[in-house]
């Protein structure tokens, strides 16, 4: 039976199918959780694999690619948060992150994914709660894939990294 858990902790440190990374549209290392999931697959060989995609990406696309010397996944989901500094109206495109990653689980046959909370840094400047916002439409994805594939199991967890992250999700009572 699927399944999405918010818990309070890393993306890059669950034992799942594919960890996700919140890339930009170049799918180049940044900071943050992108930064730290570089730095643990492998900057030169992931690196080497992002660079055979066609880029920039558009806000909500994701691409897939193997985690390296990542231990704990499989694959890395590159999935790409709209910069609500640039586009407050892109609320629609953050969800398009979310749900375009769940189908690359399944097009892939993989069932469990983490999430760190996209569009929730840098990104999210302009939004109110942004941490909350993100996990919002996470919600909405993974209801909406889970509606257009009832026969495919898939396990969820967001991923809150901050304390002051995972206050706000409570706050809104999400799950």
């Amino acid at each position: 039976m699927s399944n999405i858990k918010i818990i309070h902790g890393s993306c890059i440190d669950q034992n799942v199918d594919a960890v996700v990374n919140a890339t930009n549209k170049f799918l180049m290392s940044g900071g943050g959780i992108c930064g730290a999931i570089y730095q643990r697959a492998g900057y030169e060989k992931l690196n080497e694999e992002c660079r055979k995609y066609d880029t920039p990406l558009n806000d909500g696309d994701a691409i897939i690619t193997p985690a390296f010397n990542l231990k704990n996944a499989k694959y890395i989901i590159h999935s790409v948060g709209p910069d609500f500094g640039r586009t407050p109206e892109a609320i629609n495109k953050l969800f398009n992150a979310y749900y375009n990653s769940m189908k690359l689980l399944k097009e892939n046959n993989l069932h469990s994914v983490s999430f760190p909370l996209i569009s929730s840094g840098i990104y999210g400047e302009n939004l109110k709660n942004p941490a909350r916002i993100s996990a919002e439409q996470c919600i909405k994805a993974y209801s909406r894939f889970i509606e257009e594939n009832s026969n495919y199991e898939i396990n969820v967890l967001l991923c809150a990294f901050l304390e002051s992250e995972m206050e706000q999700i409570e706050e809104g009572n999400l799950l």
